[in-house]
């Protein structure tokens, strides 16, 4: 009987997962990759790109390697705990490798369309049209796995700052900032105390003449490493603060 064919859209994080995936379960997996390289989010570009994910030269991990790996191989034990994004690479190259996954990703390949086909009810087949080349392709797959990540759109909402139009400064969206060397001498305001914001505000900080971090909500910073040179999530995310923060009112998690 022949493997049924899977279309895998993405070669991140997630679409490597799937891949890897789909040959464990017997399928046969197609990946398309619209960039030249595996990685996703996690390849760093020096420009930006519309609809592409985007990150900072300088991001690094915020989850530990050991809950941030793949459950069936571990990041080796001389990597570093909070991984820069190269050597998170290098961790999915070898991943890649590994399980043998390249040989079914296709790079330089756009998904321009995913649709049922006619006798989809009856089927359950897709029909999916990629382009490479400047050339267009139609294909039918069993199934479509969707890996094309979320970070691509920003969230920049201008109304809510009137007379921005004024501002004789600039401003922009995290997602377009690389590298703090353009910024030393200033002043400047960053909004958001999620990761990125609080990332970015530190390392500028170190070139800038002052840096404000601006949220509406207050929140906690935690240290990486905790007690006995535990990683913070393998300390703070256990079962029993999960049940406690489900019994506990805020207040009292809190303190």
């Amino acid at each position: 009987m022949a493997k049924r064919q899977t279309a895998v859209i993405g070669a991140g994080i997630s679409g490597l997962g799937a891949t890897k995936c789909c040959l464990d379960e017997d399928l046969e997996p197609t990946c398309s990759e619209r960039n030249g390289d595996i990685g996703g989010l996690w390849k760093f570009q020096k420009s930006t790109s519309e609809k592409m994910p985007s990150i900072y030269k300088s991001v690094t991990i915020n989850t530990s390697k050991e809950m941030m790996c793949f459950s069936d191989f571990p990041i080796p034990d001389h990597f570093p705990n909070y991984m820069h994004n190269s050597k998170f690479m290098d961790y999915f190259r070898m991943y890649a490798r590994h399980f043998g996954l390249l040989k079914y990703i296709r790079f330089k390949t756009k998904v321009r369309s995913v649709r049922k086909r006619p006798a989809f009810p009856f089927s359950g087949q897709w029909d999916v049209v990629v382009e490479a080349n400047g050339k267009q392709e139609a294909l039918v797959f069993d199934g479509v796995l969707v890996c094309s990540g979320h970070h691509t759109d920003p969230y920049l909402p201008l109304q809510s700052f009137p007379g921005i139009e004024k501002f004789e400064g600039c401003y922009f969206h995290s997602r377009e900032y690389k590298s703090p060397e353009d910024f030393s001498g200033k002043r400047i305001i960053v909004i958001g105390i999620g990761n990125s914001g609080v990332d970015i505000a530190v390392e500028l900080s170190h070139v800038a003449k002052q840096v404000f971090l601006s949220t509406q909500r207050g929140a906690w910073i935690l240290h990486h490493v905790w007690d006995n040179g535990f990683p913070m999530n393998s300390s703070f995310f256990t079962r029993f603060n999960s049940f406690y923060r489900k019994i506990a009112t805020t207040a009292i998690v809190n303190k």
